[in-house]
């Protein structure tokens, strides 16, 4: 996803990203917890020399930032926040994934390799350029079909309403303006709550990091 933004916030930026616990190359895990990841990045970045950043997240790396921020505060400088929110769900549909995501994932660990399989080709089925269909299957073979479904069930279950708007390092809100995924008011919402927040938008929706590019990524390098 953040493929086309490396290269121009590598002209402003030293840029470390990794794969988070259960996808791509990221740490094997028996349970999924988002504080888990914010400690896995602040730790990543102290192993590279990097004692403070600026915590860039993407619709569940939204809460994985601002959980860094808040666990470790003393390494994270800002906060750049995009097509997220301070809650994805109401509290009742949180509630239910909490339990119901658990035993979803556990199904997944034994679903056969053949049906893994089906499922990806069919994923994969609408890209036409050869190298990037091969580029995006290395990618997504490497997840953890368990993992990413509890992953699911944690931003289900997330909610930051009762500490965010004490974020008290320089923070831009990036906002998807034809977002149906995470709606543009729950965007805004989290910038409002969030002392001299800045806001960005982009015209695209949820998956405007690499469907609309060319939109996103200058917004994305001015927000940083």
């Amino acid at each position: 996803n953040w493929g086309p933004s490396f290269r121009p916030l590598s002209r402003h930026f030293r840029v470390l990203a990794l794969d988070h616990r259960g996808h791509g190359r990221g740490l094997r895990t028996r349970r999924l917890r988002l504080t888990d990841c914010a400690d896995d990045a602040i730790h990543a970045a102290e192993a590279l020399g990097v004692r403070r950043l600026v915590a860039v997240g993407y619709s569940m790396g939204g809460p994985i930032a601002s959980l860094a921020w808040r666990r470790h505060p003393a390494r994270v400088g800002g906060l750049v926040l995009c097509a997220t929110a301070r809650r994805f769900a109401a509290p009742h549909a949180a509630r239910a994934s909490r339990w119901l995501m658990p035993v979803v994932a556990e199904g997944a660990r034994f679903m056969p390799g053949l049906v893994r399989d089906r499922m990806l080709r069919r994923m994969l089925a609408g890209i036409e350029h050869d190298a990037m269909r091969q580029r995006v299957t290395e990618e997504l073979s490497g997840h953890d079909a368990a993992a990413v479904i509890q992953a699911t069930g944690a931003v289900g279950g997330f909610s930051s309403r009762d500490w965010i708007g004490s974020v008290d390092v320089p923070t831009a809100v990036v906002v998807t303006t034809r977002d149906e995924l995470v709606a543009p008011a729950r965007q805004r919402s989290l910038a409002a709550s969030i002392p001299g927040a800045s806001v960005f938008e982009v015209e695209g929706d949820h998956a405007a990091c690499i469907a609309r590019a060319e939109r996103f990524v200058p917004v994305l390098v001015e927000a940083c």
